[in-house]
C-alpha cells in the first residue's frame, strides 16, 4: 500500500524509483508510452502526486496481468468527459474477464500442485518399499554368516571376521 501524500507533492525519478523498486529506465519507458507525464525543470523530470498514484496503479495492473495498453486505457478514464459510461462499463467488463482468467489460473495452479504432491507421495512410497525392514536386514546378515561358514567348510579357509 502506498503512503498518502499531499496533492502538491513532487518527486524526482530517483524518489519514485526507490519508493516503488523500479528503475529510472522503467519510469522513462512509462513516460514514453504516455502513462506518466512528469513536468520538466531543465533536464530533470518532476513527477506529481497524480503521477505517483498512476505509477502505483500501473504496477498493480502489471502484477495482475494487464498489458500496458490496457492499463493506459483504464488510466485515461479520468480524461473522459462524454461517453464515459460506456468506457467505464467496458473497463468493468475487462476487469471481470481478468478476474475470471486469474481464478482459472489459480485453479490450474492448485491442480498442478495437487498432482505434483501426489507424484511425490507415490515416489516416496516406492522409495520406502526399496528400503529393507530391520527384520529382513537381520535375516540377511544371518544368511550371509551361514553362507560364509559353508564356503569356509568347502574351501577349508577360516571364515573372515564380520564387521
Amino acid at each position: 500500500m502506498i503512503k498518502p501524500v499531499s496533492p502538491a507533492s513532487s518527486f524526482t525519478i530517483r524518489d519514485l524509483s526507490a519508493e516503488f523498486g523500479v528503475t529510472a529506465r522503467a519510469l522513462r519507458f512509462y513516460e514514453q508510452k504516455g502513462l506518466l507525464t512528469p513536468d520538466r525543470r531543465g533536464a530533470q523530470r518532476i513527477y506529481s502526486a497524480a503521477d505517483r498514484a498512476r505509477l502505483a496503479l500501473i504496477l498493480r495492473g502489471k502484477r495482475v496481468g494487464f498489458s500496458l495498453d490496457e492499463i493506459k486505457e483504464m488510466l485515461d478514464l479520468e480524461a473522459i468527459d462524454s461517453g464515459g459510461r460506456a468506457h467505464l462499463e467496458e473497463s468493468i467488463k475487462r476487469f471481470r474477464e481478468r478476474i475470471g482468467d486469474l481464478e482459472r489460473q489459480r485453479e490450474d495452479i492448485d491442480a498442478a500442485i495437487e498432482e505434483l504432491e501426489a507424484g511425490c507421495r507415490w515416489m516416496e512410497e516406492r522409495l520406502a518399499d526399496r528400503e529393507p525392514s530391520e527384520d529382513l536386514r537381520k535375516r540377511l546378515r544371518a544368511f550371509e554368516a551361514l553362507a560364509e561358514a559353508r564356503m569356509s567348510a568347502w574351501t577349508g579357509a577360516a571364515p573372515e571376521p564380520s564387521s
